[in-house]
């Protein structure tokens, strides 16, 4: 596998995230049934973009490959009540680095770390389900499913900070 590192940005790259985040939003288009704004583009909340580089527990990182750039991750602190986690809020890998385990040790790396993690996928996306579960299955650490409301499109699994 090629060598990869995660790359916190700054408020100085969030065109570059934006640009990235296109490719997201058309992969995704066939089940959210999203369409293209009049300017060709995918909206992208601008106010909630920013809050990576704003708030306290948010973070957006790019995923280098052999050092360049093969996607982006985006990190959320949980708002959901009674859920005192960070959350794997969004992983996109460029179709050119999929199948080699980028996403994966990505997912690895951050849901390894310390404390409580938040991990879900729409039960509609079966690859980001598969994707899931394969990474739920190769976790040293404890996680459960969970059942949570606000979103019941939504697969929710809590991923414990003690270790197995």
């Amino acid at each position: 596998m090629l060598p990869i590192a995660l790359l916190p940005t700054t408020a100085d790259q969030a065109p570059l995230v934006r640009n990235l985040y296109q490719f997201y939003a058309y992969e995704s288009s066939d089940w959210e049934q999203e369409d293209v704004e009049v300017d060709g583009r995918f909206y992208i909340h601008d106010e909630h973009l920013q809050r990576y580089w704003q708030d306290e527990g948010w973070g957006a990182y790019l995923v280098l490959a052999d050092g360049f750039i093969a996607g982006f991750v985006l990190v959320e602190r949980s708002e959901l009540p009674g859920i005192h986690a960070l959350e794997l809020a969004d992983l996109f890998i460029l179709k050119k680095y999929r199948r080699q385990g980028i996403g994966q040790a990505v997912a690895l790396q951050l849901l390894g770390g310390e404390g409580d993690w938040l991990l879900r996928c729409y039960a509609h996306d079966a690859p980001a389900v598969a994707f899931c579960s394969a990474v739920l299955a190769n976790l040293s650490r404890p996680a459960q499913a969970i059942t949570l409301t606000d979103e019941p499109d939504l697969l929710s699994f809590l991923v414990s900070g003690a270790r197995h």
